[in-house]
């Protein structure tokens, strides 16, 4: 028989981060500011002959690229989250764009690294003075686009009320959906929202950078260890590929349903749902978007009990935005 979905209730697959709107607008923002200061460091690079200050200027440069992939991510997701094409929302659009922005910012520390080890071999003059100049207002113009770009931790979104009941002479199943929110509760990893952490970071290491050029060139000035300049170079492309190590890291674990060792959810939900008579024998806990999970829950139980009564012991997981439960009967 076929059923008609708005029988069985209807809902949206909305999963993306509470403060969306607000990290996409402050986004572009950071991308003016960056494309242009980055225009202005390497120019300045180039005509003055610092590598510390080109290496900082074409870091912005893949900082304004990937700012750029974080905001027309944040754009689609936007647009696209209720195109019921995507399955489960556009949440994790956020992730694969951090995974994009991490992957260019490797292959950029990668040259950075390379350009300077070539320095390093044949040092060029350099205009201290005016490159000092230039890397103190890049590093300004960072901590500025940091500042707009620091996620408020303190709030979460999650989802709760609501559900809908599927195969009524088979095994029971229970959908649910609906919002809550909650301001006290410490916020899990699951939570980050790695697209604004990615464009986050970008520039948080392109300020590191232009502390280091700027500690560079003062070093190259009063002492002339020219030498330093270059070496500030190769360590600040390490860091950077370390930070992009992390991002790669994180986002990719999203991205394939990863659960990291220190995410405690998925044994929380077991807990909350295994008794006496119930044992839990197949659970998928997952991350559809910031602050949003989906969990498919196979109970066994000698004494079944509706489907309401296993969904109402999840009910202090506001993190839980899509939870599907079957109950199988298990005769002993």
């Amino acid at each position: 028989m076929t059923r008609n979905p708005a029988s069985v209730g209807s809902h949206d697959h909305v999963f993306l981060g509470r403060n969306h709107a607000r990290n996409e607008r402050r986004t572009w923002l950071v991308i003016a500011l960056t494309a242009t200061m980055m225009g202005v460091e390497i120019a300045a690079g180039t005509i003055f002959g610092s590598m510390a200050l080109l290496a900082d200027g074409w870091h912005m440069s893949t900082h304004a690229s990937a700012l750029l992939i974080a905001a027309l991510a944040y754009r689609y997701a936007r647009k696209h989250a209720r195109n019921p094409r995507f399955t489960f929302g556009t949440g994790k659009l956020g992730d694969l764009a951090a995974f994009a922005s991490a992957t260019v910012l490797a292959i950029v520390a990668l040259l950075i690294g390379w350009e300077s080890l070539a320095r390093l071999r044949s040092p060029v003059p350099i205009s201290f003075d005016e490159a000092i100049l230039v890397a103190v207002i890049g590093l300004v113009v960072n901590l500025v686009s940091a500042w707009l770009l620091r996620d408020d931790h303190e709030h979460h979104h999650g989802h709760g009320e609501g559900h809908h009941n599927h195969h009524p002479e088979g095994p029971a199943h229970d959908h649910a959906h609906g919002h809550d929110h909650d301001h006290d509760e410490p916020v899990r990893a699951g939570h980050r929202d790695n697209n604004l952490r990615a464009a986050y970071l970008h520039v948080l290491a392109d300020a590191l950078t232009s502390v280091m050029a700027i500690a560079a060139l003062l070093a190259g000035r009063s002492y002339g260890w020219v030498w330093l300049d270059p070496v500030i170079g190769i360590v600040g492309a390490l860091i950077i590929l370390r930070w992009s190590w992390g991002l790669l890291r994180d986002s990719g674990a999203v991205l394939l349903d990863y659960i990291p060792e220190h995410e405690v959810l998925q044994e929380e939900v077991r807990s909350a749902i295994e008794s006496e008579h119930d044992e839990v024998v197949d659970l998928h806990v997952w991350q559809l978007g910031p602050g949003h999970h989906g969990a498919i829950i196979s109970i066994s139980s000698s004494d079944p009990k509706p489907v309401a009564a296993y969904r109402a012991r999840l009910a202090d997981f506001d993190e839980l935005a899509h939870v599907t439960i079957e109950v199988h009967p298990n005769a002993q």
